[in-house]
Order: C-alpha cells, then sequence, then structure tokens
C-alpha cells in the first residue's frame, strides 16, 4: 500500500512541475478574469460557441477518434515523401513599396501593407507542441526561424492552441513586436512570457479596435475551442476582419463551418482576401475544423475576392494525405469559379495584382 501512495505522490508531482513549465502559459486571474466573466459569450465557466458545438460529429466517439488516430493503418502519403518546396524570402528586405502576403507553412504568415506590418500565429519551430519530440515539421516546412522575422507592428493571436500560439517563437521575437493582438485570456501567457500589459490588444468578439496609420481590426465569431492545459475554453478564440485604407481581408483562424461566415459576410463584405482554414480535417470534429467543402461555402458567404488556404503543408494533426486539402480546395474552388491562391512556402503573393497564378507545387 505504501508503494502505491508513492507512486500517486511522484506522479502527482511529476504532472505538477511539467505543468508548471513555461510552455503551458497561465490561468486567467484578476482584471483580466473580471472581464472575461462579463462578455456575453462566457457562460458555464467557459467561452461558448454561437451554435452547439459538440466536440464529435454524430456517429463518432472518443474511443473511436483515438483508436483510428493511433492504431487504423496510416496513408502512406500522410507524410510527404520529399522536401516541401519552398522560396527563402529576405523578410526583413521586404520592399516598402509592396503589399504582400508571405505564407510560413501551416496558419503562420506575414502581412505587410500600406507600410503596416501584421505577423499571425507564428510558429517557427521544428514542432507545433509543447515537446520537442512530438508534432514535428515536414522537412522543408520549417524553412523560417524567430531569427529571419524582422520587426513588427502587430503579432496577431487567434487562439491559444500549440499550432498557433508557439511558446518558443513569441519569446525569441518579443523585441521585435510592438503589439500583440489576441483573444479574451490568452494576454495571461503573453505577460508570463515577458510581455507587458501595455503591448496587450486583448478583446471580445465584435470589437473594433484603431490601430495606426488609419487601419482598424475587428475581432469577429469563429467556431473553434481553446486551451493550452486541461481547463477547456477558459480563453477565447477568434476570426478577425481586417481593413486597410486600401484593402479588405478576414483571417478566419481556425473554425468549423456555421452561419457565422454569412453574418459577417454581410456585416463586412466582400472581401479582397480572405485567408481561410483548410487542412488537419476529419468528418469527426467537422464542427470544429472545416472540411474542403466547408471552405468553399465559406468562401462564399463572406463574399471573397481571392481565397487563400492556410492550415496545411506542416504538420500532420490528421490522418488525411498531407497534400489532399490543397488538392481538394483548388478542384473544388475551380468548379464554383473562385479564386484560390497557393503560393508555396516563402513564396510572395503581391496583394495588388489581381492575375496572380501559383503552381501546383503539392502534385
Amino acid at each position: 500500500m505504501i508503494y502505491f501512495i508513492i507512486l500517486i505522490a511522484v506522479i502527482a508531482i511529476v504532472t505538477y512541475l511539467v505543468l508548471s513549465m513555461d510552455v503551458f502559459g497561465a490561468e486567467p486571474k484578476g482584471k483580466r478574469l473580471e472581464r472575461m466573466l462579463k462578455s456575453k459569450n462566457y457562460k458555464n465557466k467557459q467561452f461558448q460557441n454561437q451554435s452547439f458545438t459538440p466536440s464529435f460529429a454524430e456517429g463518432y466517439s472518443m474511443p473511436k477518434v483515438m483508436f483510428d488516430f493511433f492504431f487504423s493503418k496510416k496513408d502512406p502519403l500522410l507524410k510527404p515523401l520529399h522536401t516541401i518546396p519552398n522560396v527563402q524570402t529576405d523578410l526583413k528586405n521586404l520592399s516598402e513599396d509592396e503589399d504582400v502576403f508571405i505564407w510560413m507553412g501551416h496558419s503562420s504568415y506575414l502581412i505587410k501593407i500600406d507600410g503596416v506590418s501584421f505577423l499571425i500565429d507564428p510558429v517557427l519551430s521544428t514542432f507545433g507542441s509543447p515537446f520537442k519530440f512530438f508534432n514535428k515539421a515536414f522537412e522543408g516546412a520549417d524553412l523560417f526561424k524567430p531569427k529571419d522575422i524582422p520587426n513588427i507592428d502587430y503579432l496577431v493571436i487567434t487562439h491559444d492552441h500549440y499550432d498557433h500560439l508557439d511558446f518558443p517563437t513569441v519569446k525569441a521575437i518579443r523585441e521585435k513586436v510592438g503589439k500583440v493582438i489576441m483573444p479574451l485570456g490568452v494576454g495571461a501567457h503573453f505577460e508570463k512570457w515577458g510581455y507587458s500589459p501595455e503591448q496587450l490588444i486583448e478583446e471580445d468578439w465584435e470589437t473594433v479596435v484603431d490601430l495606426k496609420n488609419n487601419f482598424k481590426i475587428t475581432f469577429t465569431p469563429a467556431r473553434h475551442f481553446s486551451g493550452r492545459k486541461f481547463h477547456r475554453n477558459n480563453t477565447l478564440w477568434t476570426s478577425y476582419v481586417l481593413e486597410t485604407p486600401t484593402k479588405k481581408l478576414f483571417l478566419g483562424g481556425d473554425s468549423g463551418y456555421d452561419n457565422h461566415f454569412k453574418t459577417i459576410g454581410e456585416k463586412y463584405g466582400p472581401f479582397d482576401y480572405a485567408i481561410l482554414e483548410n487542412g488537419q480535417y476529419n468528418p469527426a470534429w467537422k464542427y470544429i475544423h472545416a472540411l474542403p467543402e466547408d471552405v468553399i461555402q465559406a468562401s462564399i458567404d463572406i463574399q471573397a475576392k481571392n481565397i487563400i488556404p492556410v492550415h496545411s503543408g506542416k504538420f500532420a494533426l490528421a490522418l488525411h494525405p498531407w497534400n489532399e486539402p490543397l488538392q481538394k480546395v483548388t478542384t473544388l474552388g475551380k468548379e464554383k469559379n473562385l479564386h484560390i491562391l497557393t503560393p508555396k512556402i516563402g513564396e510572395i503573393l503581391d496583394l495588388n495584382k489581381s492575375d496572380q497564378h501559383f503552381q501546383n507545387w503539392w502534385e
């Protein structure tokens, strides 16, 4: 009996020490928690989606999903057989006169527009998890490192999952960042990691924030979830409407399909560009991650003139072939006469050109 008690005590101590590591961030408290409790989106001790959102779709369960993930036969193209094609662009010497989008793999990208720079969900580690040995990046997809990042006006975070909020990256670039834009609760992580409260722009859905040079950003709903420890949904997740003096962009973040896309399109659209999640999906979790056909419908709903699919090309977080998301969304988009842009990692997409075409580099 005494050995069993000792074992339990050791497990408890180890668990406490692991979860105290910086990578797991911090729990919201104090005035931050007070703000969260006042949010109309915070109910029953957690943030809620606008529609009922079960973890798994009908006909699926946690045991079934976990069994398939760990024990089912994997697709031979779950991970690429060759190095991911990329373009080594010098981010620190981009022309001041150009408006550009540069994808860094998965959901990480840089936007420089009308002289203002935005870095969205940068995961520039060689892994997309709390630990280096898990969820490693594909060869060639880890092209950019924190040292490659120039000074950034705004670091933008959609939610606090490890494949979107990477502790090693945001810690390494802290001195290069002007302000950080994030949904409610996420600021607790940043303050633990050394960012000052004055740097943080932390808001709820439907909040409009004026930025420099007559830019503004609006926090808009997404259908997802959050959490870095065991406490699910103790921070908010979001999409964004970014309006510049010359353009309007939708930054989708992670989201399952729902009627919020149509509402956003009617209220804020049409959009010159929409950057939408397309990848790491499964019919089992279609309510929190869009399937390719959902991406197409969302693009139509928000009235997007140009669509840039992200959330693929770097990590294997689902069971589909690594290149299936881009194959499907481009095929489906062509059927609907949508303009879908698919640059390689690091390849410059000129936001002022309407006739750009990119190779099917994933084939």
